[in-house]
């Protein structure tokens, strides 16, 4: 599976290093269920969007990296699902 690449606000990156969609809510001490609940979707969407088999859309995602402060640059996605 290809991912996509990106780079920090500033220009820099981190080592091309990106962390997925689980990561970042671990990080940000949130359950599936709290995000699904924020967001008005299905836990089942969440875990769907964690594991590469759907991915958010672009509002989805920027209120994931809100929700996660984290940036969306340094967010890894498939870039096609399964």
């Amino acid at each position: 599976m290809d991912y996509t690449l990106g780079k920090f606000k500033g220009g820099d990156t981190l080592g091309g290093l990106k962390i997925s969609l689980a990561a970042a809510r671990v990080n940000a001490r949130m359950t599936q269920t709290a995000v699904a609940e924020k967001m008005n979707v299905s836990k089942q969407t969440v875990i769907n969007w964690e594991k590469g088999k759907t991915v958010p859309g672009t509002a989805q995602l920027q209120f994931l990296c809100n929700l996660y402060n984290f940036p969306v640059d340094y967010i890894f996605l498939p870039n096609e699902c399964t």
